[in-house]
C-alpha cells in the first residue's frame, strides 16, 4: 500500500550513570577514585534509502525508542554507548514538528541524514572530579535525560516527469504500457487513488522516471478530492506530461481548469515545461475530433502529440521529447537541509522561571531541570553541587528576592527540596 503521510513518537537513549567507585587492590590501602562515566544514549536518525518508495514501513508501528547509555563501572570503565536508531526513509520524505509546525528536515539525496533527537551524553564517574583539594570525590553525575518528539511525516515523490490530466484520461495505462508498474486500471473515473511511480527505459542507458498523479478535479488545490495529498508529489517533478481525454465532453475546458488548479496550488507549477497529449486515438470519435483540438493547442503554443496509450502508438515520441527537454533545462541541485541558510530564533538553556506555588516556589528552564535529574542526591558532595549551580546560573538570587524563606519547598522538574540558609 502507497502511504504519504503518517505521524510517529521518537525518543532518543538516556546517558548512562557515572559511578562513585575506589580502587580497591590488596597492598592498596588507600585507592583513588575510579569511577567511569556512563556511556552516551543512542540518537534517532533518519536515512535516505533510495530502494524505498513508500512510508508503509511506519504505517504500523508508531513509537520509536533509541537504546540507553550504559553506566560506567569500577577502573574507570565508561558504560557501553546506546546504539543508534536508523529509520529509513525514501527519498522525498519531508520531517515536521507535530507540536511547532516546524519543518526539521528535507530528506533527497542517497543517503542523507537527519538527527531528530540526540542521545542523552554519559554522566561522568567520580575519578573525573578528583583534584588536588578533593582526592576522594563522592560525586558523580546521572546521564543526560532523553529527548522526545512527535513527528509527522510527509512524501513528496520524486520524478522526472509527472502524469497529470482529468480523471479517467489514461495516465495509469500510459504508465503500464511504458513501465513496469502495475496500477488499478478500469474504465472510471478516480480508480487511481494514489500516485504510482515507474521507470521508462528509451534506451540501453536512457531512462525517465515517472509519476501518474491521480485526476484532479476542480477546488483540488483548496484539498477537495484529496487535492493537497496529489498536488505535493507534482512539485518535484521537471516536466509535466498532461494528458487529455478524447472522449472527454470537453477536453480543452480539462485543460484550462486543471492548469488553473496546478497555478492556484503552487505558482511554480504554472512555469513547468508542458507535453499536451490527447489520447485514445484508437477510438475513430477521437480521431475526428483531433484537428481541432490540435489547432486550439498549438496556436496557444502548447506543444501537441496524440497517442493511443491502449495501442501504445504514438508513445515513445512523447517520451523522447520529455526526455530531450529534460536534458535541456537547467539542473537544479538538491541542498542538504542543514546546508540552507534558515534562522531560527534558539531558547537560551540557561534561562529560567520562578513562579509561586502555596508552599514554596516552582523553578523551570532547560539547564536546571537538567542538572537536577543527572544529579545523585545521596551524596552530599553532589547536593553542594547542585547548589552552586543554582547560584552560577543566578537563581539563588532570584528566589532570595521572590522572598523565599527557611523551610519553604522549591519545585524542580519532578525534584521537591526544601530551602535552608
Amino acid at each position: 500500500m502507497f502511504i504519504d503521510g503518517v505521524e510517529i513518537y521518537v525518543r532518543s537513549g538516556r546517558g548512562g550513570t557515572g559511578i562513585v567507585h575506589f580502587r580497591r587492590e590488596k597492598y592498596v590501602p588507600r585507592g583513588g577514585p575510579d569511577g567511569g562515566d556512563g556511556g552516551r544514549g543512542g540518537s534517532v536518525v533518519f536515512q535516505v534509502d533510495n530502494k524505498l518508495t513508500t512510508l508503509s514501513p511506519f504505517r504500523h508501528k508508531h513509537h520509536y525508542l533509541a537504546d540507553d547509555g550504559a553506566k560506567g563501572g569500577g577502573n574507570n570503565k565508561s558504560g557501553k554507548s546506546g546504539q543508534d536508531l536508523i529509520l529509513p526513509v525514501p527519498p522525498g520524505t519531508l520531517v515536521y514538528d507535530v507540536d511547532s509546525g516546524e519543518l526539521l528536515g528535507d530528506l533527497t539525496l542517497e543517503d542523507h541524514r537527519l538527527v531528530v533527537c540526540k542521545g542523552g551524553r554519559g554522566g561522568r564517574g567520580n575519578s573525573r572530579f578528583a583534584s588536588s583539594t578533593n582526592k576522594a570525590p563522592r560525586l558523580a553525575e546521572k546521564g543526560a535525560p532523553s529527548e522526545e518528539r512527535n513527528l509527522r511525516l510527509e512524501l513528496k515523490l520524486i520524478a522526472d516527469v509527472g502524469l497529470v490530466g482529468a480523471p479517467n484520461a489514461g495516465k495509469s495505462t500510459l504508465l503500464s504500457a511504458v513501465t513496469n508498474a502495475t496500477p488499478k486500471i478500469a474504465p472510471y473515473p478516480f480508480t487511481t487513488l494514489q500516485p504510482n511511480l515507474g521507470v521508462a527505459r528509451l534506451d540501453v542507458d536512457i531512462s525517465l522516471v515517472l509519476a501518474d498523479i491521480p485526476g484532479l478535479i476542480e477546488g483540488a488545490h483548496q484539498g477537495v478530492g484529496l487535492g493537497h495529498e496529489f498536488l505535493r508529489h507534482i512539485q518535484r517533478t521537471r516536466v509535466l506530461i498532461h494528458l487529455l481525454d478524447g472522449m472527454a465532453e470537453n477536453p480543452l475546458l480539462d485543460f484550462a481548469q486543471i492548469n488553473s488548479e496546478l497555478a492556484l496550488f503552487d505558482p511554480d507549477l504554472a512555469t513547468k515545461p508542458q507535453i499536451v497529449v490527447f489520447n485514445k486515438m484508437d477510438l475513430p470519435d477521437v480521431q475526428a475530433r483531433w484537428p481541432e483540438v490540435q489547432k486550439v493547442l498549438e496556436k496557444r503554443d502548447y506543444e501537441t502529440y496524440a497517442i493511443s496509450a491502449v495501442a501504445g502508438t504514438g508513445v515513445k515520441p512523447v517520451l523522447f521529447r520529455a526526455r530531450q527537454i529534460l536534458t535541456e533545462l537547467p539542473l537544479i541541485p538538491l541542498t542538504k537541509t542543514e546546508d540552507l541558510p534558515v534562522y531560527r530564533v534558539e531558547d537560551d538553556p540557561r534561562a529560567f522561571e520562578i513562579e509561586r506555588a502555596s508552599d514554596g516556589f516552582i523553578v523551570t528552564g532547560v539547564s536546571i531541570e537538567r542538572a537536577a535529574l543527572m544529579t545523585y542526591w545521596e551524596y552530599d558532595q553532589s547536593a553542594r553541587r547542585f547548589q552552586r549551580i543554582l547560584s552560577a546560573l543566578g537563581i539563588e538570587t532570584a528566589l532570595r528576592k521572590a522572598g523565599i524563606q527557611p523551610g519553604d519547598t522549591v519545585y524542580i522538574g519532578n525534584h521537591e527540596l526544601e530551602w535552608s540558609e
